[in-house]
Parts: structure tokens; C-alpha cells; sequence
């Protein structure tokens, strides 16, 4: 099979790590790679410290001081929202990584600000500080950076060991390589070009390449998260909503409707019509605070002269899809290695199941995955990229857009289109069944066969042609495992299963391009509280 036009002539490096993805997991990871020694490249597809869901906005994350009892008290409040299915481990390790490096942050510049006491509030990061930080630390310890260049394969080895990737330079009009020991997948999830903030490149190209290796993923029914914002704006803040009061068209009030546990109230109605709100709840002081925290959130607002405490005005739901669902990529250590050798996943590629269960990670919980996984994921390439031979045969693993299977490439815009149509509506997606789920997996099906039966893209449309088929590819495993988990547990819902399963407890794992195959594993083991819990409220695990 022969390579499209963009082919790799231009840039040719070699080092021992390639990190792809520039927020805050693939700069944690390129850090952290880094300053053991290792050489780092990193590649994003945009501008690091700009691009990504975290860069144009502000972030909770999940900080917890050292107390037993709190971090206790932290790890169990999610347990039931995510079906039983997260792990204490994890979630210990998680909070004991993100505190010492919030930490490290204030000690290297970053402006928490502090209480009454003098004391540093480090429970939420204002992105524009935080990734502009991050460039700098990643670049202080050596870190060599290319903006602006996504990657579109990855390389493999005679083993197929993971060894390197190439992708394009959009200003310079060329190609890269990056020959590699290692690699992190740190892409972020797969927003299916909703309009939800900074989500516009999340496009799941990560996830793609690296199924093409041979990498696997857990989690992916749990990908149907939606947020509430503005129908006129792209600001996705749900927790602002908690203050909010939700009406009709005519001005009623709409029973049930709220942020949580009542987000598919609010669907139901946007399915026959228009639904206002207005964050009528919160007080003065807490009006102050919001927007002294999230003043993006108010910028469309204040342009249209709309006062959100007082008007009322039109909401929809975007579709967040992986990035505050919690399926990605499957680790299958602690050093969050993929299954394949070479291969690392961090942030919002990866998954999250390990921490969340099957509930969305939110703000919270996910930048705190993002600095911890990213730290492992970083140290771990270093370590196993120094090790990595020389002289390897390196050959590329792409499929759809880069390989000539046929006479005519596709068109791009359509396939991401056909996808879109698949995914978005509340119907499909929000609200599944079996029928719905089924018809959707043979429209997406037949698209993935002519993308891998058609023509190489030219450089003009390569990248876009990538995305579209990514999202194809994720779309096909979120469905997948949605048929596969035949109940309803954390965010999937099925409506044909209304309840959860106590024999589905269970993780399950998605694989393959061609074929989609989808086979279940064990969940952790269930804490004598959990199930007293699980017991007292009902809940089946």
C-alpha cells in the first residue's frame, strides 16, 4: 500500500520519549520524562498551552489534604454514582500524586489564591496560568516542543513495539518523524466536534492511532456525557446550573429538571422545545464568587446584556462524549502502560473507570487524573524508551485516509457529518436501546468500511480526514459496549434496561477496527462498606 502526499519529508528527530498532546497530561508527562534525563519531544496538534479543553477555561480539580479521614471520606463519595466500578487504589494514589504536584506548582509560580489565613486555596486551576506554567516547565527541563503539528500515525517495530510517530506541520507545510523509544498518548477524548469549550480538537485521533498498534480500550459505554451551557454560547459549566431554575417555554416550571439527577429531564424537553434557566439560586456572595472564578463563563452574557441571576435565557446540551465520560484507552499496570509495548496513555485518553466507575469524571476528578497519570505515564516512557534498541525497522500503522485501498479518497466533511448524526441526538445516545444502538452500529460499520476501502487523502484534507475517521472508530466502541452492557449503571442508560445488574459488575473491554469485539474482566473488589452501602440505598453491584 503506498503513503498519501503528505509524506514525511521535513523535520526528522530521534529522541527517547514523544509525547502527543500538549495539556495538562502530555505537559506533566514530557515533564516528568524529562528532568529524569530522558529526551522529550513533544508534538500537539495546536498551540501547547493553548489548546485542549483545560487551556481556555478554569478547572476544579480532586485536591485532598492527607487526612485518612477526608481522603476516606473522598474516595467512597463517588463509589455508587459510578456503579460500584472504581477502584480505592487508584483513587488513593491518585490523591497522593495530584497533592504533591499541586504543591510543587505553587512552589515553581503558580498564584493560588489564599484564605482568610493566608493559607493557599489549591482546589481549583485558572487554565490560561496553569498551561502557560506548564509550557514553561516542560521547555525549562528540555522539553523540545512542535506547535502546531498534529500527528496522524503511529510507528511500530518488527515486534510491533511502539517506536516513534509522524504527523504534519500545518504552518511549515511539511511532514514530521519522530523516532522514538517511547511513547504517551496524552490526545485528550473524543468530543465528536461538539460545541463545548476548547473540545473543538478533541476529535479522538489518539484513540485511533492507537487501536492501529494494537492498544485496547475499557469503559467506552460510559461516554454520553452531556453539559448544560447557553444555547447562544460554547461556555460548558454544568456546576453553575446547580443555582439555576429551569422552565419552559411558557415560563413553567419544569419538575425534576436540575444539573445533577436532572440533566435528562431537561433532554426530554429540548426534544419538544425550548428550556430557559436562570441562576436564581445564588445568593449575592455566591454570585461574586462565580464570577470571580469562571469569568469566561459570563463573557457571552455580558455581550448579549443578559443577567444570568435575573433574565431568563435558552440552554441546550452539548456533547462531551470521552472527555467527561470515563472511557479511553485500557492501562494495565501503574505505570499506565497501554497493552501495547512502548505505548503510555495519560489524561482524558486514557480511562478513567479506575477512579470514577462509570460516572463522569467532571473538571474535577479528571485534571486530577490528568497530573497523576501524566506523571507516571512520563516517568515510565523514560524509563522504557533509554532501554529501547537502536536500529529499528520502523513502519507506519495507520489505516483510513493514510493507505491506498481504492480509487477515490472520501470526503471528509461527510464522514464527520455521518458520525455527528449518529452520536449528538439525545435518542441515540442519551437514551439508548438495543434497536437504536443496532441501526446506528450498521450505518457507522458501513462507513468504517468505505473509509479503509477508499484512497489516501491529500495533504490538504489528511488531517481532517484522520478526525473523521477517529471518530468513527470511537463512536463504533462507545456503541458497542453500550449493546454489550445490557442494564443501566453510572451514566449509560439504557432504556430497554432500566435497572442495574448485579451480574454486570463488571468492566468491559473494547477492541479491534475491523471488527469490534467487546469481552468483559473483573471489577475490583468490592469493599465490606461498599456493599453495605450498595445494600442500604438499593443499588445493585
Amino acid at each position: 500500500m503506498g503513503f498519501s502526499s503528505f509524506a514525511p519529508s521535513g523535520l526528522h528527530l530521534t529522541c527517547d520519549v514523544l509525547v502527543l498532546g500538549g495539556g495538562p497530561a502530555g505537559t506533566w508527562a514530557a515533564f516528568e520524562a524529562a528532568r529524569t534525563g530522558a529526551r522529550v519531544v513533544l508534538a500537539d496538534k495546536g498551540f501547547c498551552g493553548t489548546s485542549g479543553a483545560t487551556a481556555p477555561s478554569g478547572t476544579s480539580i480532586w485536591y485532598v489534604e492527607p487526612d485518612p479521614k477526608l481522603r476516606a471520606a473522598a474516595i467512597v463519595s463517588r463509589e455508587a454514582l459510578g456503579g460500584f466500578l472504581a477502584d480505592r487504589a487508584w483513587s488513593a494514589r491518585v490523591l497522593e500524586t495530584t497533592h504533591a504536584a499541586l504543591h510543587e506548582l505553587g512552589a515553581r509560580g503558580y498564584p493560588f489564591p489564599v484564605d482568610g489565613a493566608g493559607n493557599p486555596i489549591r482546589v481549583s486551576l485558572q487554565g490560561p496560568e496553569y498551561m502557560r506554567l506548564m509550557r514553561k516547565l516542560a521547555k525549562g527541563a528540555g522539553v523540545r516542543i512542535l506547535d502546531h503539528s498534529p500527528a496522524l500515525e503511529l510507528l511500530v517495530d518488527e515486534a510491533g513495539a511502539v517506536a516513534g510517530a509522524r504527523g504534519i506541520r500545518r504552518q511549515q507545510g511539511d511532514g514530521w518523524q519522530v523516532d522514538a523509544g517511547a511513547v504517551v498518548i496524552a490526545t485528550g477524548g473524543c468530543a465528536f466536534l461538539s460545541r463545548a469549550l476548547g473540545c473543538a480538537a478533541l476529535t479522538g485521533d489518539g484513540h485511533l492511532m492507537a487501536a492501529e498498534a494494537g492498544a485496547d480500550f475499557s469503559g467506552m459505554e460510559f461516554s454520553n456525557a452531556y453539559a448544560i451551557a447557553a444555547d447562544f454560547a460554547s461556555v460548558t459549566k454544568t456546576l453553575f446550573f446547580k443555582w439555576a431554575t429551569f422552565t419552559d417555554e411558557a415560563g413553567e416550571v419544569i419538575p425534576g429538571a436540575a444539573s445533577n439527577g436532572g440533566r435528562s429531564v431537561i433532554a426530554r424537553h429540548l426534544q419538544k422545545g425550548r428550556v430557559f434557566a436562570r441562576l436564581d439560586r445564588a445568593d449575592a456572595a455566591m454570585q461574586a464568587n462565580m464570577r470571580a472564578a469562571q469569568p469566561n463563563f459570563f463573557l457571552p452574557f455580558d455581550r448579549m446584556g443578559i443577567d444570568p441571576f435575573t433574565d431568563r435565557f435558552p440552554i441546550t446540551l452539548h456533547l462531551e462524549g470521552t472527555v467527561r465520560g470515563t472511557g479511553g484507552l485500557r492501562i494495565v499496570d501503574e505505570t499506565c502502560a497501554t497493552r501495547v509495548p512502548g505505548l503510555y496513555a495519560a489524561g482524558d485518553a486514557a480511562t478513567r473507570e479506575l477512579i470514577c466507575g462509570g460516572f463522569t469524571g467532571g473538571g474535577s476528578h479528571n485534571a486530577a487524573w490528568a497530573v497523576s497519570s501524566g506523571r507516571w505515564a512520563g516517568r515510565a516512557a523514560a524509563e522504557f524508551g533509554r532501554r529501547a534498541p537502536n536500529g529499528r525497522v520502523r513502519r507506519g500503522a495507520g489505516t483510513a485516509g493514510l493507505r491506498d485501498a481504492g480509487a477515490r479518497p472520501f470526503d471528509p466533511a461527510e464522514a464527520a457529518r455521518t458520525v455527528v448524526g449518529e452520536v449528538h441526538p439525545f435518542d441515540r445516545n442519551y437514551f439508548r436501546t438495543e434497536e437504536g444502538l443496532t441501526r446506528s452500529l450498521d450505518r457507522l460499520d458501513s462507513q468504517w468500511a468505505r473509509l479503509t476501502a477508499s484512497a489516501p487523502a491529500d495533504g490538504t484534507n489528511v488531517l481532517r480526514a484522520r478526525e473523521a475517521a477517529a471518530m468513527t472508530a470511537v463512536a463504533r466502541w462507545m456503541y458497542r459496549s453500550g449493546l454489550a452492557r445490557t442494564e443501566s449503571r453510572g451514566m449509560h442508560r439504557r432504556i430497554d434496561h432500566a435497572a442495574a445488574d448485579p451480574a454486570q459488575r463488571h468492566l468491559l473491554t473494547a477492541a479491534g477496527l475491523t471488527e469490534v469485539s467487546v469481552s468483559h474482566r473483573p471489577a475490583p473488589p468490592l469493599a465490606a462498606d461498599a456493599a453495605e452501602q450498595r445494600s442500604s440505598e438499593g443499588i445493585a453491584a
